[in-house]
This record gives structure tokens, sequence and C-alpha cells, in this order.
């Protein structure tokens, strides 16, 4: 099992283009099972989720090939609507397939999935939406068995509005009979993508982005070519790494509006902010200021999946702060580790209070989750003294080469095999 091994305490400088997102490839991967007819995604990153993804689209048939950033899929001979156990417990993401495989086949049997231990995110709003569209479900042993013989359209209220929950259903309504509409869908630009998929392969949806989206099914899509948007997340963790560590870092080939919320934390944080097109540049001069909370929310709040790399910023800024986590109850994983490097953190249900200091030290610490090792990479960088992080395969689920990333940008870290 590999590990990367950081030697800290040089300011970052340079550019770096972002690719295509990890959480508009995966469901839009899935959708392609809704038409028999060639697929083309372009500017997909090398990561383990993908990888994973392509894996489960072989198992139900798919003719798939990965090279050179292009995925081409051919989905004529895809007639399987078994996902496999082993592949669904390794990709939170494989539950996206139900939707499209019950659009096209009218029945799906999907294991529960797997993914990142970062909470319960329970899939009940998938299932009572589905039934909703008249999809009968059975739940035994660690299956779901879905018969979808009378799937048709329907008004589905969402109780939360959950990104893989809304896609489903999108994919779902494509290819049933009548209108379908969600209300309280997930507003996140990753949902706009997926709308804008599915339009290239021929289908009828309009709203994604606000509270109601609608679909009026087809008998039929086409193939398309397609590139999804940049990744918000990636060009987040690389910008809040260039306002912890120092130095001048530029982020090509983003979306700016899709990361308000963070420019507006890292703006009130001795930060210099540029925006030029679909380019942000990041100076950093002095020890970051601390803003007195922030709080995560679905989107357009606080991401999340950018909480805890923001925490390692707050612990070596000046100031006290706090940070609340609606989202993910288990989202403080990273604490512990970021104690061992000198962090001073006091947790208390989903509020954390961060004391800053002057600087935290090296230390041999785990990525317990995806994004919670993305922010051990951004410590590590900034630590004085050698750091290494294990499990590093959680931080490859999202992060093409992250030791690449960083190295490009003058960081001193490597991968050990």
């Amino acid at each position: 099992m590999s590990k990367l091994l950081i030697k800290g305490g040089r300011p970052l400088r340079g550019e770096t283009e972002i690719k295509a997102a990890k959480n508009a490839v995966l469901p839009i991967l899935a959708a392609t099972l809704l038409t028999e007819e060639p697929c083309e995604i372009h500017n997909v990153p090398v990561i383990a989720d993908v990888d994973n993804m392509l894996k489960i689209l072989r198992s139900v048939g798919s003719a798939v090939e990965f090279k050179e950033g292009v995925i081409s899929v051919w989905n004529r001979d895809a007639t399987g609507y078994n996902v496999p156990t082993e592949l669904a417990k390794e990709l939170r993401s494989s539950f996206f397939l139900l939707g499209p495989i019950l659009a096209r086949h009218r029945r799906a049997i999907v294991a529960y999935p797997g993914g990142c231990d970062i909470g319960v995110r329970p899939l009940d709003i998938h299932l009572k939406g589905l039934s909703e569209m008249g999809i009968a479900i059975e739940e035994s042993h660690g299956m779901i068995y879905c018969d979808g013989t009378r799937l048709h359209g329907a008004d589905v209220a969402l109780d939360f509005p959950s990104v893989g929950a809304t896609e489903n259903l999108m994919m779902a309504a494509a290819l049933a009979k009548g209108r379908t509409r969600i209300f309280n869908a997930a507003k996140e630009p990753e949902i706009v993508d997926l709308q804008s998929f599915l339009r290239a392969l021929g289908a009828k949806v309009d709203g994604a982005g606000g509270d109601r989206i609608e679909i009026e099914g087809v008998e039929k899509l086409h193939g398309a070519v397609y590139t999804p948007i940049p990744d918000r997340i990636v060009a987040g963790t690389i910008l809040i790494a260039g306002a912890t560590c120092g130095g001048e870092v530029t982020v090509t080939h983003v979306v700016p509006d899709h990361l308000d919320a963070l420019l507006f934390k890292l703006n009130k944080s001795s930060c210099n902010l540029r925006v030029n097109g679909d380019r942000i540049t990041i100076r950093s001069d002095s020890r970051p200021r601390h803003f007195d909370k922030l709080e995560t929310q679905p989107y357009p709040g606080f991401p999340t999946d950018l909480q805890s790399q923001m925490m390692v910023m707050m612990c070596v800024s000046e100031g006290t702060g706090l940070i609340v986590e609606n989202i993910f109850e288990t989202r403080y994983r990273i604490v512990r580790e970021l104690i061992k490097m000198g962090a001073r953190i006091t947790v208390k249900d989903r509020t954390a209070v961060i004391r800053g200091v002057r600087s935290i030290e090296g230390a041999s610490v785990s990525a317990g989750d995806l994004r919670g090792g993305a922010a051990l990479v951004i410590a590590g960088l900034k630590a004085e003294g050698y750091t290494t992080i294990d499990n590093v395969s959680h931080i490859d689920r999202g992060y093409d080469a992250i030791e690449r990333i960083f190295a490009s940008l003058g960081g001193e870290i490597s991968r050990l095999r």
C-alpha cells in the first residue's frame, strides 16, 4: 500500500489545469446506460472512482475504453441489470445506476453501496422517490430488488435536497412514460451538468439549478459527445493550499461562479484573489486571518467537501474560529490527525472550535476519507519537517495523482510504493 511523503514549509507557485469533476463524471457515466448508441466523455481524470464505475459498466455488458482522458462507452449489449456486490461496495456512486438501469430494463438488483465512511447517507430518499414513480422495491440480505414494469412519471417531493437522489430520479424519468416533477431538488452545478448531458442525449429536462426539475419521458435516446464541468472541489483544494502555504497559485479551466462560497471566505482571510475568465489566482504573503464561522450547507452554501481543507487553513490562522458541519456527522475524523501535528481543535457534536497556531509539525498520519486525506496533504505541505500519509487509496478516489499536482506547484511531495 502506497504512502505520501511530504517535506513541508515551502510556498506554492505556479498554475494547474482542472479536469472534469468526479461528481459530474460518475452520474454521466451512469446515464450513458440510457442509450444503446455510443457516447464519448472528455477530459476525465484518472481516479479510482472512475475506474470502479467503468468496471461496473463492463459488468453489465457495456463496451468501455478509456484513453488519453476520453471515455468511450457503447451500451448496445449492456443487458445486465444486476450490479455486482463486490463492485458496489467499492463505490458510493454505484447507486446512480439504479435509475438508468430501471429506465432501460424495468428491473434492477443493486447492493448497498460503499465509499467513504463519513457518516450516515440514507438511501431512503432515493427509494421513496422511485417508489412514487411506480417502482416496487424489496430489500433483502443487503440487496435492493426493484421491479420497474410500472415505471411512470410522477410528482416527487424530496425530504432533503439530496444530490444523488435528484440525479437518480432524473435518469429514471428520462425514459419513463409521462411527466416527472422533482420538488426540493438539489441545486449543485453537477445537477445542471447532468441535465445538459441528458439533453445532449435527446432527453426533455428543464429546471436544474432551481428548486423544481421537470422531465418529460421519451421513448428513446441517442448518443453524444460531452465534456463535463471542471472539478470545483479539486480547484478549491488547490486554492486553499495556496492560502495556507503562501505563494501564488493559479487554477485554470474553472467556473468561478461554482466557487463563490469558498472565494467569499478566502477574501476574508487576507488572501489576494484575481478572477479572469476561467482562471483564478490566489496570492498569500502573510499568515491567514480567521473568519468567525464556517457552516456547511447544500449548494450554493459552503460545500462539505471543502470543510476539512478549510479546517487545515484555520489551524494556522490568526485567532479562533468555528466550523459547523451540517451535512455529514463524521467529517471530523481528520481532527485527531491534525492534533498529532500540533493543531488546537475541540469538537462537540457537529461544531469544531479551532484555535490558530503559528506552525504545525510533520507527523505520520492516516487518511480516513477522500477529502480529509486531501486536507492532510495541505497540512503536510504547510508543516515543519516531514509528514507521511498512509491510506492514500482514499485520496486516489477523487484526485488524479495529487502528488504530481502539488509537485508541479513547488511542493516537496512524492509517493512511496
